[in-house]
């Protein structure tokens, strides 16, 4: 299997894996450890962020989801979730494994299922932070990508898992 290399522009919308929305401000090279390399210059919030061009991929940094994808997304985060294992150590594995995809149905997959297991079982510390962290990789895409206010959009989601609820 070949991995397709995705070339971005100075000045291209981006989300990086780890940090989310962002901007590419610069190409840039470095030379480390006595090898040059190329790097993206991604402006992520008040960060600047070197992302080398040979390792671009889904996994790094992508292309922001599309506007007209987050109706897709809404579906699914209204839907019912399906039952996450009962044994912490299953259900973390379960939960590391769909956010390998790093794409929002994955994400949105996954605080619907964690949101579910909240509501009728006991969350546990690394439950909670992975809730946590995707739905701030969500709402930052979601915002950004639809402009609209951080606040709107968290009220808006909390506005789908309950509908998701009555199902």
């Amino acid at each position: 299997m070949t991995v397709q290399k995705i070339s971005f522009q100075i000045g291209d919308q981006v989300v990086h894996s780890a940090y989310g929305p962002g901007v590419i401000i610069e190409l840039d090279e470095k030379k480390l450890s006595g090898r040059s390399r190329q790097y993206y210059v991604v402006e992520v919030h008040d960060l600047t962020l070197w992302v080398p061009i040979d390792q671009v991929g889904d996994r790094n940094l992508r292309r922001p989801t599309p506007a007209g994808e987050f109706e897709r997304l809404f579906t699914i985060l209204s839907s019912p979730g399906d039952a996450l294992p009962p044994d912490r150590h299953e259900r973390k594995l379960h939960l590391l494994e769909r956010l390998q995809g790093k794409n929002l149905e994955s994400v949105c997959l996954v605080i619907r299922d964690l949101t579910l297991h909240r509501n009728t079982s006991r969350m546990n510390d690394t439950d909670n932070a992975i809730l946590e962290r995707s739905r701030e990789a969500l709402l930052l895409e979601w915002s950004n990508v639809l402009s609209i206010p951080m606040m709107q959009a968290e009220r808006e989601l909390r506005q789908l898992l309950e509908g998701g609820k009555e199902h």
